[in-house]
């Protein structure tokens, strides 16, 4: 199916967990008419997502817990691997690949962190629930800041591509949004404002898979890169970079204060119109996903 590629990995993820979101919470206001469950504290009368999910339909909270994740974490993935071959804007620097790194590490700890909560449950294991709930929120947090950060860098060094500017005022606001709604709801929390601290715990939720979404923005642009196949020394930042600029004929190369930047930059295949064996030939191979 040629218009399938990496796009649908948080696609698949955000819609997975925007319907265990909705499936929780309407169950709940129409199936069980706000039913208050055993682990809802004294006055509390809204649940949370946890309560819900501790209860009958703990099965499809696990569930969309561990397809969200794992989902999630192939658009992670594929970012980073689609960079790496250059049919994305490349990483060039150390740094930019260590935030990369720090990125997808931070991404998995959020995994493990939404993954376990979703099984240890806050009606028998309120203590574990509370950890993994943290690690949840703080590990997707700092994923999300350091995303953003090698955004800002990369749309620095290429500043003619929008769509890195795009991602990156997206991300970000989701970053500070998300930090002061997760501030908010861990001051409810404490203070004993469970109806407030709920109502927050579901606007965080809801506005993840919003994030999750973001990353379409991010993969969709591979589309144009499927059909490539790169021959220069992998892990050269100067043939990332001309493998990048020889796929996307309409974006134009960063000027260079050398002597090669007149030199046409090519596609690995040949050099100019000289006589040679297969120079104006194209590689043929499997379509890429």
């Amino acid at each position: 199916m040629w218009f399938l590629s990496y796009w649908v990995f948080p696609i698949i993820s955000g819609l997975m967990w925007l319907s265990t979101l909705l499936g929780l919470l309407l169950y709940w206001i129409i199936e069980t008419h706000r039913i208050k469950y055993s682990s809802m504290q004294g006055d509390q009368t809204i649940a949370y997502i946890s309560d819900v999910g501790a209860a009958e339909l703990k099965p499809l909270f696990v569930a969309g817990c561990i397809i969200t994740t794992i989902f999630l974490d192939l658009s992670f993935g594929a970012d980073r691997l689609l960079r790496h071959k250059g049919r994305l804007v490349p990483n060039t620097s150390t740094g930019e690949k260590v935030l990369s790194g720090l990125t997808i590490f931070f991404a998995v700890v959020g995994t493990v962190g939404l993954t376990c909560l979703s099984g240890f449950d806050t009606a028998r294991y309120p203590k574990l629930h509370d950890v993994f709930l943290l690690l949840f929120i703080v590990g997707y947090l700092l994923s999300a800041i350091f995303i953003c950060w090698e955004y800002q860098r990369l749309g620095k060094k290429y500043s003619e591509h929008r769509v890195l500017r795009i991602s990156f005022w997206i991300k970000l606001l989701f970053v500070l949004i998300e930090i002061i709604l997760a501030i908010a709801f861990i001051a409810t929390n404490f203070r004993g404002m469970y109806n407030e601290a709920a109502v927050l715990e579901w606007v965080i939720a809801f506005i993840f898979s919003f994030y999750i979404f973001s990353f379409f923005v991010d993969l969709y642009p591979a589309m144009a890169t499927r059909n490539n196949r790169y021959s220069n020394r992998p892990g050269s930042a100067r043939a990332m970079e001309e493998n990048y600029y020889a796929t996307h004929p309409s974006v134009l190369p960063p000027p260079r204060n050398t002597q090669d930047s007149q030199k046409p930059l090519t596609n690995g295949h040949g050099h100019g119109h000289g006589h040679g064996h297969g120079h104006n030939k194209s590689r043929s191979g499997p379509v890429d996903f």
